[in-house]
């Protein structure tokens, strides 16, 4: 049975007058963290009683029943250990094993004895990435990652491009994701069922999608017994690569004493160099995935700082070793591409068969378990693009330069337009490639690498003005390398693939960053406007006759729709009062909901916070409104969303005060555009639908903002 809120009553039953004083009610779970000062707040426990039948049913059997907001192990409960981040947001930094390390071998041709010191390389760069998030981690422990220390230590644009390119490339890492899975996948079952690869790819799309729905926490336990298989059967094929070869790196070490002779004299020592050097930039699909953990440090369990180091240490250790490990062991094995099968396909089936016998069902189980380990850790692994790109978005949206319901939670705390919105572009960016994996990772690798440039700039500058601090040289030198290996293969890749589908990254990402820039301007002209409104507005205060009586539910009442003290909530009071109905409504009742997003959503400390706020704004309408000779008092609540809270509080206040009208406003422009719609929400109109089916009138007052 779902607890009774805050003033919560069984319809039809007649509803006690609420007055600013009233008592605190007792038995909800919620007052135990609820400061004894609250009143009139309605406290968003369970199902909204308007949300029921068989919608209500079906949402909550797909992606679970709503989150208690004030459930004081909420927090701990949707948050993440370490263990469990390695697993959410290593999974594609793990999994980039499968394709990065195979590109870059390659790319090599008939060199393979470089692909030892290709692999300590990228073991290398993978350290020093790692080392340098750890820092920003430390710096910035309230996440955000690239997109936040890019715009609080470069400027805005820098933030914004940075930004942009973390949307287009979490986009990317979910369809290169599910892609190489499905290429894993299909490694195993015959070339004739290769037509069935994305209508696959596309459900397991839409799978993660409604995990995702559910909530952080629960989709990372879905995946985890697949990550940790990943890791056992991929420990066991290395194992089985040096069992046949127990020389292991010494032998790599010779292949490449004796290839280098061999080398410098077929491509002289420029040649060589210059074939390292792109084969390591080709493979930078290896580090996608380390920024993870920086970008969504807010969905870890307590001390972030301190468990997201830990989930960096776990990254970057089991990353390093598995590329190093798969470099040396195509070279070790000789391996060579096979059509319709990933380099590891055929590295464990050379492993198992040479180890126990061609014919073992041993090996034939052993292989299985790898390949299909494989391909479902490389679909789960788009996990990481789920948790990232839609906080991202949020920032972004939180920030002005995305609509701003990107930024709003579900009533499972996720962010759920953004989780939907990255779904639907994974699948178009999936059908846009034809599932070729290669053109994919073209287009995956180079934003990422815009990102790490941007924040390694940005790290460096913090790192420069700190003059006198401790570890500061030791920080300048990580960053410098840093941006030094970023820069270069970043560069490159652009070179070597922006013909070959890379231009197509740079568009989008760019038409991203102007339509941010155009979304950034207009919100910033409608401010301006509203900040006019709110200086004519609120300099209003004379006292005409002071009134301290409880509203009177017998007489008319204006019900007033308000979301925090300003121009236009003072604008619809007074042109309730004094222009439209003077002397009619004898009392005001002014209605709020505090929208808990995924800018404030960071504790119950902060929920205590914002619920504070709102009842500051609404003790100022109500003293604004006695001065005005008017008896007024308040009602509001606390939630993920504001229609149906709403139409609750609405509801309840409308059978307490039986001759009430409701009241809501609209912000109309001289000039309308069709892009308003989708920038500004429908609220009032929506919440005017809802209550019109309840029988209860509303009126929507515009508020008029001139150019």
């Amino acid at each position: 049975m779902t607890p009774k809120s805050r003033n919560h009553r069984q319809p039809g039953r007649p509803a006690p007058a609420a007055g600013r004083n009233g008592p605190r009610p007792s038995g909800n779970p919620a007052d135990q963290t609820v400061p004894d000062s609250v009143r009139n707040i309605d406290l968003p426990v369970g199902v909204h009683p308007a949300e029921g039948g068989r919608w209500r049913r079906f949402k909550e059997g797909l992606i679970g029943a709503p989150r208690n907001l004030w459930d004081r192990s909420l927090f701990r409960h949707v948050a993440l250990v370490p263990l469990l981040a390695w697993v959410g947001m290593g999974a594609d930094g793990l999994t980039s094993s499968c394709y990065g390390p195979e590109e870059a071998f390659r790319v090599l041709g008939t060199h393979t004895y470089l692909a030892p010191l290709i692999g300590l390389a990228t073991a290398l760069t993978i350290f020093i990435i790692a080392t340098s998030y750890n820092g920003i981690i430390e710096n910035f422990p309230h996440g955000g990652g690239g997109y936040v220390v890019a715009s609080k230590l470069l400027g805005p644009i820098p933030g914004l491009v940075s930004g942009c390119a973390l949307i287009v490339d979490y986009m990317l890492t979910i369809t290169v994701s599910v892609t190489a899975g499905g290429s894993a996948l299909f490694s195993m079952l015959p070339l004739g069922m290769q037509g069935m690869k994305m209508p696959v790819d596309i459900a397991v799309i839409g799978l993660l999608v409604v995990l995702n729905l559910r909530g952080v926490r629960e989709s990372v336990s879905a995946i985890a017994p697949i990550f940790f298989v990943f890791v056992v059967s991929h420990v066991l094929l290395l194992a089985g690569v040096f069992w046949m070869h127990p020389q292991g790196l010494l032998g790599a070490a010779s292949e490449v004493t004796d290839g280098w002779g061999a080398g410098i004299g077929t491509l002289g020592l420029g040649g060589v160099v210059v074939l390292f050097i792109k084969s390591y930039s080709m493979g930078a699909g290896t580090y996608t995935g380390l920024e993870a953990v920086s970008n969504g440090l807010s969905i870890l369990r307590e001390p972030r700082v301190k468990n997201g180091k830990q989930t960096m240490t776990y990254m970057a250790i089991s990353l390093a070793a598995l590329s190093l490990g798969l470099l040396v062991a195509y070279l070790l094995l000789n391996v060579r591409s096979v059509p319709g099968q990933t380099l590891n396909a055929v590295l464990a089936r050379g492993v198992f068969t040479g180890w126990l016998g061609a014919h073992s069902p041993w090996a034939t189980a052993l292989l299985w378990l790898v390949l299909l380990s494989e391909a479902g850790l490389l679909m789960v692994a788009a996990q990481t693009g789920f948790i990232g790109g839609p906080r991202v978005l949020a920032n972004l949206a939180v920030d002005s330069w995305l609509p701003k319901r990107f930024s709003a939670l579900s009533s499972r705390l996720t962010v759920q337009n953004g989780v939907a919105l990255f779904g639907g572009g994974a699948i178009l960016v999936l059908l846009y490639a034809g599932g070729n994996i290669e053109t994919l990772i073209i287009m995956y690798s180079i934003n990422v690498f815009i990102t790490f440039t941007l924040s390694h700039v940005a790290m460096l500058r913090l790192w420069w003005r700190r003059h006198g601090t401790a570890g500061r040289f030791r920080n300048l030198m990580v960053y410098l390398v840093g941006l030094a290996l970023c820069a270069s293969i970043l560069v490159i890749m652009l070179y070597e693939k922006f013909t070959l589908g890379g231009w197509v990254t740079v568009l989008v990402t760019g038409i991203l960053c102007l339509l941010c820039w155009w979304t950034h301007g207009y919100y910033q002209k409608v401010r301006m406007r509203v900040r006019r409104l709110d200086e004519q507005l609120t300099a209003i205060g004379a006292k005409k006759k002071t009134v301290t009586s409880e509203p009177d539910p017998s007489q008319p009442t204006a019900i007033l729709l308000v979301e925090n003290y300003g121009g236009v909530g003072l604008h619809s009071l007074y042109t309730i009062f004094f222009k439209h109905f003077p002397g009619y409504f004898k009392n005001v009742v002014f209605v709020s909901v505090g929208v808990v997003n995924s800018g404030n959503f960071k504790g119950i400390e902060a929920l205590k916070d914002l619920q504070q706020h709102v009842m500051d704004d609404m003790e100022r309408y109500v003293d604004l409104a006695r001065n005005l000779g008017i008896p007024a008092d308040f009602r509001m609540t606390v939630d993920t969303e504001v229609v149906q809270p709403a139409v609750d509080l609405c509801v309840k206040t409308a059978r307490e005060f039986r001759r009430s009208m409701v009241f809501g406003n609209k912000l109309v422009f001289q000039k309308p555009s069709w892009h308003q719609r989708y920038l500004h929400d429908e609220t009032a109109n929506a919440i005017q639908a809802r209550l019109q089916w309840e029988g209860i009138p509303m009126t929507v007052m515009p508020v008029r903002l001139f150019s």
